[in-house]
């Protein structure tokens, strides 16, 4: 951490921990997507005046219609948003040089990975430029996107002390990892311990005070270096170990034994063990993305993060082996990829949820049609699919009819919504290509089921 001479500007932090306290403290929140929303409905339950910002005028539009665009976000939650407006403590909005008027600004926007599985920084970076030409004195900027170690207190520092104003003195920069986990019904943003590192720190107690007000616990490091190691630390460690699964899957495969019944004795022994489950591919706003973001700043210290490249080259495999193992199955039929009619179950990367971000299912859809085949969709969660940044799906999800499964030549699953009634689906399917285990027994139908 910093050693700036009286660790900054004292009367600023003052004031701005008295703002915090009195709930007075207007928060600005850059991003209103799965993360952002979330943290402006937590801080407006607590009392705070905030205003989000987004560059999406629909989301926008959303918001003030009192309408939720994140489906395990309740349009009630966003109504009870609305009602604040009466005492101007939500505003929605793509003006940001009402950044001027905000006392803390957290910053939540996609850090995705280019063409060449690269960090992509340029939402942040972009973010940053703007939050620079409307930073004052006693501002507090928190980055929550996930990122190398070094974003904060070097590249986003730079760009904020363009003008002038020094961090740590004039006012106080901190990383903060955002941990949401997109409908899980235990833990949410109030109860999620929160880590937080600070450039200094007076940084580090400003935004502890902040974020304890609205999170049942926060956990202060030494750093904002180490906070952003630590998000991917915890992401990391989850990749590795559904790589570690995935190949024991396919190697399984091949010797004829059932990779789930293994999981579901080894998670027996009550110590030394922790399950971990194969599937297509991985999905999601984190694991698919932060080895790669590690990997890519591992280069500038001459280190070469083979264990974690391995385990990404894995994962990324995994489309490419639900796709082979269809054509195989298709084979078997006396039926060739090519012309033949394939239906996806589940366009999301994880069960009963409308998140789409980096779903396999894309990859498969994709491979599936440079071979030949005609595929479509379905996805209770998501009937229509969303603009994305590389493209857009150009079909809509088919109703699940009894009719319409029979027609396909094969049903591939790869997402195990709680919708789906296996026995439906096995009954009325002519093969299925099952990546979750969502049918656990098709004894009464040999032949029909193929796990991948």
């Amino acid at each position: 951490m910093r050693n700036i001479s009286r660790q900054g500007n004292a009367f600023l932090k003052r004031k701005l921990l008295n703002k915090i306290k009195n709930k007075t403290a207007n928060i600005g929140v850059i991003g209103l997507g799965y993360v952002g929303l979330p943290i402006v409905i937590a801080f407006n339950k607590s009392g705070f005046p905030i205003t989000g910002f987004d560059a999406d005028i629909k989301k926008l539009e959303s918001l003030r219609k009192g309408k939720s665009y994140i489906k395990y976000i309740s349009s009630e939650k966003i109504r009870q948003l609305n009602k604040s407006k009466e005492t101007n403590n939500f505003i929605p909005t793509n003006d940001f040089s009402l950044l001027k008027k905000t006392d803390c600004i957290i910053i939540c926007v996609p850090t995705p990975l280019n063409k060449y599985r690269e960090p992509d920084l340029s939402y942040v970076f972009n973010t940053t430029k703007t939050i620079s030409q409307n930073l004052i004195k006693g501002h507090l900027i928190i980055l929550e996107s996930t990122t190398y170690p070094g974003t904060t207190d070097e590249d986003m520092r730079a760009i904020l002390e363009e003008k002038g104003l020094k961090a740590g003195k004039d006012f106080f920069l901190a990383y903060s990892p955002e941990r949401e986990d997109p409908n899980n019904k235990d833990f949410s943003t109030g109860n999620i311990p929160k880590v937080v590192g600070g450039y200094t720190k007076n940084c580090l107690e400003v935004a502890k005070a902040l974020y304890d007000t609205i999170i049942s616990k926060t956990v202060p490091v030494s750093s904002t270096k180490a906070a952003e190691a630590t998000k991917l630390l915890e992401n990391i460690y989850r990749a590795v170990n559904i790589a570690l699964v995935n190949e024991m899957k396919m190697l399984f495969d091949r010797m004829g034994i059932d990779i789930w019944e293994v999981i579901e004795a080894a998670s027996t022994k009550p110590f030394g063990f922790k399950p971990f489950y194969p599937g297509p591919g991985l999905g999601g706003h984190c694991i698919p993305i932060d080895p790669f973001y590690l990997t890519w700043k591992a280069r500038e210290y001459d280190v070469s993060t083979k264990f974690i490249e391995l385990a990404g080259e894995i994962n990324t495999h995994m489309p490419y082996y639900v796709v082979q193992k269809t054509v195989d199955a298709l084979n078997e039929k006396g039926k060739s990829i090519k012309h033949a009619k394939i239906l996806i179950l589940g366009l999301t990367y994880k069960k009963d949820v409308d998140d789409e971000r980096e779903s396999p299912s894309f990859k498969i859809i994709e491979f599936l049609k440079q071979k030949g085949a005609d595929v479509d969709y379905n996805d209770p969660h998501l009937p229509i699919p969303k603009k994305m940044r590389k493209g857009k799906l150009d079909k809509n999800s088919i109703a699940l009819t009894a009719k319409n499964l029979n027609k396909y030549d094969c049903v591939i699953i790869s997402t195990d919504h709680s919708d789906y009634d296996p026995d439906f689906i096995l009954k009325n399917a002519q093969l299925v290509v099952d990546t979750r285990n969502l049918i656990k027994n098709s004894s009464n139908y040999p032949n029909k089921v193929i796990k991948a």
